[in-house]
């Protein structure tokens, strides 16, 4: 099988303005792809082409009118199956809701039909965008797992079957399957995009977006969030509704993370050569050897996988224990054995590691006063052979775990398969972010 190929829409915006190309023709470029690749993907829970049909005309005609909803209006894209759509089932990767059907739309997906987007179908999504794999494979290496927890948005935007799909992360649901699947990945700021009708309730849980060129990551998230603002008490995703333009950062550190001590060769020799690459354009690396402060920050975040997991154990102490008084027999060992785990945890506890959090947030805060943004690997390595896992969390739950923004760019390589450079941001300045690795790209494509 030949290399999956993206397809980004941004650069067809001029296209269908001057009436040289339409929304409905780029959907049946990507309804091809999806005939060629789904049946060995597998990134789709549901699909529905007549009505992406339909969307796809109406948009044609708003363009051709010069009316077009947004920038996303005619965007072929997926919606990640714990998000609530009114008119598609919504599985969440569990057989407990085998034929469910909101009556009404997360706010997400209610936003991406008021900008226009085209919703082609459901994508996968672990059990409870969580642990347990439901069968995605990667473009890439059918053999190999896409990432998760949102496996499905990922693995169709690489095959070109979307150019955009939302996603979800409390650990590192679009950062690592993004990378792994050679397509960017968004995760803004906490509380940046409106939750709201989603299985995706947890302190750390985000939505953004997963996308075929970066252009695409932000005018999807960024539409999203002009129709239905942030988490409530958040202002949510703000700046332009175009793709920021690139600016160079004076400092980068280096964020290793305990990921590194596991990261295959290839995947350390990447991120080096990724780093020296951007000192010979006159940007100031740091190491936690020769920068106090991210020393200090490295050393916060060594425990914040172990302390993820004990707090998420807390936090899906409902509804889990719903879920297991429903039919326990229906869900994975790995959601029972999570579910006695919550048990053992006390709320004491979980106040203690609530604060370790929010003294790492403090101290991250601290250190981005001295640096533009961080860098790091979206994993150790290529993703891993066998869809029994979705791979090795620990280079990208530190994004989750301080909350800020963070932007998978598929520039690395590892064996000759992808791997993603994540770089994180200021929380709550997204735009700045997006501008910075708009400019990384520019030097490391060279």
């Amino acid at each position: 099988m030949s290399k999956p190929r993206t397809r980004p829409f941004f650069p067809a915006l001029d296209a269908f303005a001057m009436g040289r190309d339409t929304p409905r023709a780029f959907l049946e470029g990507c309804l091809e792809e999806l005939a060629r690749w789904e049946p060995t993907v597998g990134a789709f829970t549901h699909t529905d082409r007549e009505s992406a049909r339909r969307a796809a005309d109406a948009a044609t005609l708003r363009w051709r009118a010069g009316r077009a909803l947004s920038n996303i209006d005619g965007m072929p894209v997926g919606v990640k199956d714990n998000i609530d759509t009114d008119d598609m089932p919504t599985g969440n990767g569990s057989p407990l809701y085998d034929g469910y059907r909101p009556r009404f739309s997360a706010a997400s997906a209610q936003a991406l039909r008021e900008a226009g987007a085209v919703i082609l179908g459901k994508t996968v999504t672990t059990e409870f965008a969580s642990t347990q794999p439901r069968g995605t494979r990667n473009p890439w290496d059918p053999a190999r797992t896409p990432g998760g927890s949102s496996s499905g948005s990922a693995a169709a935007v690489a095959a070109g079957m979307i150019s955009g799909a939302l996603g979800t992360q409390v650990v590192g649901s679009i950062i690592r399957p993004a990378g792994f699947c050679g397509v960017y990945g968004f995760k803004p700021s906490f509380g940046g995009i409106n939750r709201g009708g989603s299985l995706d309730f947890l302190s750390q849980s985000c939505t953004g977006s997963i996308a075929a060129s970066l252009e695409d990551a932000w005018i999807l998230a960024r539409a999203v969030a002009a129709e239905v603002g942030g988490d409530p008490g958040y202002p949510g995703l703000g700046g332009t509704l175009v793709p920021p333009e690139p600016c160079a950062p004076r400092r980068l550190g280096l964020l290793r993370t305990t990921g590194w001590t596991v990261a295959s060769e290839d995947a350390r020799a990447a991120l080096e050569a990724a780093a020296e690459m951007l000192r010979r354009a006159s940007v100031e690396v740091l190491t936690p050897e020769t920068s106090a402060s991210l020393a200090a920050l490295e050393a916060a975040v060594a425990e914040a996988l172990p302390e993820t997991l004990r707090m998420l154990a807390w936090e899906w102490r409902w509804p889990l224990n719903a879920f297991a008084a429903r039919d326990a027999e229906a869900l994975s060992p790995s959601s029972r054995e999570r579910a006695t785990k919550a048990r053992h945890v006390t709320r004491e506890e979980y106040a203690f590691l609530l604060r370790r959090r929010h003294e790492a947030r403090a101290l991250f805060a601290t250190v981005m006063e001295d640096h533009d943004a961080l860098i790091g690997l979206t994993a150790p390595g290529a993703a891993p052979i066998g869809l029994e896992t979705t791979g090795n969390p620990a280079c990208v739950v530190p994004g989750s775990y301080l909350g800020g923004p963070v932007v998978a760019l598929p520039l690395l390589h590892d064996g000759g398969l992808p791997l993603g450079l994540q770089v994180l941001g200021k929380s709550d300045e997204d735009e700045v972010l997006f501008a910075q690795a708009s400019w990384i790209r520019s030097i490391l494509q060279n």
